[in-house]
């Protein structure tokens, strides 16, 4: 039986799932920096569905390796929740988000994905949390809010990038939520793996598209930024962050992602010279303490 959390789980095991998420949330914290290092010279259709179809090449080499089982036809519609969510939405939206605005303000935008991803879960399981919970994920939705509206022209003046990021914010939810329930059915890589084969007809075939259009063309940093984001961020991340959530609890997991907000402007300041301001920091700092109290609240 997986480990849960329970009082009379060990401390090792209670803590198998945050720590998990977190490994994830390590990998993914490079994804809005390397995204808009790529998009400078790649088409952001080409770089949204290409990393999902090189990704999708490597779970079909993944599961013919293990000689994985095929899912029940019954988990297919699900699955396609996921590729909706994590495989294709997410990775195009933000695409397109990061040619009209900076990684680190994308960052603290997506902070708000753990309280969207918890609300997901409590509508698609029997996950309770208390109200320390929902205030502690509210301060961190009103922080981000906040920053939007100050570093932009109020709430009346978010620009399409901003309305990009929200949208991409809301499918990932649903992606993983859903996935982890999956996990818990298919296993974690099996899932991401299952979820990307299904999507790689149609993430191909934008990526032909695009590059047909455009032919593709970028620096050594381009590519290599393209190539993170198909292995790690596409692929390899999920193995540990649908693992985390499927060990849970859900609710809990999900907020340790808005660590994510406060590494990606690290990076952002440290390694690809971005500017960043007083206003960011003091919202990165705000998530990060709703997440540490969220994380730490009790779940039913």
């Amino acid at each position: 039986m997986l480990p849960s959390g329970r009082p009379g789980a060990g401390p090792l095991a209670a803590a198998a799932g945050p720590l998990l998420g977190l490994l994830g949330v390590v990998v993914f914290s490079f994804t809005l920096p390397f995204t808009r290092i790529a998009v400078r010279t790649l088409d952001p259709a080409f770089v949204g569905a290409g990393r999902a179809a090189v990704a999708g090449v490597l779970a079909v080499a993944v599961l013919a390796a293990t000689r994985a089982p095929r899912p029940p036809l019954r988990l297919v519609p699900r699955l396609l929740l996921v590729v909706a969510g994590v495989v294709a939405g997410f990775p195009l939206l933000t695409s397109a988000a990061l040619r009209e605005v900076p990684a680190a303000h994308g960052a603290v935008v997506v902070g708000v994905l753990p309280a969207a991803t918890a609300v997901a879960v409590v509508l698609r399981t029997r996950e309770r949390p208390g109200a320390g919970f929902w205030a502690a994920s509210a301060a961190g939705l009103v922080a981000v809010v906040a920053f939007v509206a100050l570093s932009g022209e109020g709430l009346g003046g978010v620009g399409a990038g901003d309305a990009l990021l929200l949208a991409a914010v809301v499918l990932a939810a649903l992606g993983y939520a859903e996935g982890g329930l999956l996990s818990r059915e298919l296993g974690a890589w099996q899932t991401i793996c299952w979820a990307l084969v299904l999507a790689l007809p149609l993430t191909t075939t934008l990526a032909v598209v695009s590059a047909a259009g455009q032919r593709p063309e970028a620096s050594a940093a381009g590519w290599l930024s393209f190539g993170y984001l198909a292995v790690f961020s596409m692929f390899l991340g999920f193995f540990a962050w649908y693992r985390g959530l499927a060990i849970g609890p859900m609710t809990s997991v999900s907020q340790v992602q808005l660590v994510q907000s406060v590494l990606t402007i690290a990076w952002c300041a440290l390694f690809f010279g971005e500017r960043v301001g007083a206003s960011t920091v003091v919202a990165a700092a705000a998530v990060l303490v709703c997440a540490a109290a969220a994380v730490r609240a009790r779940v039913r």
